[in-house]
């Protein structure tokens, strides 16, 4: 285990807590087995894994991602309305509810705004877009690959 600073070539195990600005817990893995990852591998916000850079192990530190470095700002185009009749005669339409739609490419996720007698509103943002986010992480283990 090498106690360099975090960057490029580097392999992370930490624990991390994230919260939105309101101070509601999004998530945490203080209270299980903390997590890892190798920078650049798509597993963390670009955003957040920048500010991780010049950690050692042993750190602690409190992190701050606008909506920009984090899952981006809301789209209003990415508020649909659906007809009703695309839907499950059988299933339960209300405010909140999360839906799958086949998109040709895979299953994009939505969450009913509205229900109304012809459509329903649908929104496909990120829930966390537009929000600012704020981590407490805790540096475990910092290793270099190469």
């Amino acid at each position: 285990m090498s106690n360099g600073a975090i960057g490029e070539h580097s392999r992370v195990t930490l624990h991390f807590s994230l919260r939105l600005e309101d101070g509601t817990e999004v998530d945490t893995t203080f209270k299980g087995e903390p997590a890892a990852f190798s920078v650049g591998d798509g597993s963390l916000l670009p955003g957040f894994e920048k500010a991780l850079f010049g950690l050692k192990t042993g750190d602690e530190a409190e992190i701050e991602i606008p909506p920009e470095l984090g899952f981006g700002q809301r789209n209003p185009a990415n508020v649909q309305t659906v007809r009703r009749d695309s839907f499950s005669p059988d299933m339960k339409l209300e405010e909140g509810l999360v839906v799958s739609f086949d998109n040709g490419s895979g299953e994009l996720p939505g969450v009913i705004r509205a229900v109304g007698e012809d459509e329903v509103t649908v929104d496909f943002n990120h829930p966390l877009a537009g929000q600012t986010l704020n981590f407490h992480v805790k540096i475990i283990a910092v290793d270099s690959i190469q």
